[in-house]
């Protein structure tokens, strides 16, 4: 019998914080470019792809595998100079995902705080 130390959620944990950390470049991507003519806001959606892979029952090999693959966002007003930047529009998304990677963070961390306290006997 095969005793695995980390599960599915776990790798599903730490490939969640990959993609909140791929977010954040990308939203910080499109602030630096806000005032660039013709750029195209650019942002990646981790969420979806992680969920179907779970619901899926996806091993933990398999959410190792996933890779997140950024994406252009056509569904923003094109301002005159052609860019679909909107800047209170990324502060908000900036915002979302910095609370979202805290809480994959304080998640990741409370599970190997239980992992210690049984390994140690605490």
């Amino acid at each position: 019998m095969s005793v695995q130390l980390f599960d599915v959620s776990t790798a599903a944990l730490e490939k969640a914080m990959a993609g909140a950390s791929l977010r954040q470049e990308l939203i910080a991507n499109n602030l630096a470019n806000v005032n660039t003519p013709g750029y195209q806001r650019v942002d990646v959606d981790f969420h979806s792809a992680l969920a179907a892979a779970l619901d899926q029952g996806a091993t933990t090999s398999q959410v190792d595998a996933i890779s997140f693959s950024p994406t252009t966002d056509t569904s923003g007003v094109t301002r005159l100079d052609g860019s679909t930047v909107d800047v209170d529009r990324e502060m908000s998304a900036l915002s979302e995902n910095a609370l979202d990677y805290e809480t994959l963070v304080a998640t990741l961390r409370a599970r190997f705080m239980m992992l210690q306290n049984v390994i140690t006997g605490r």
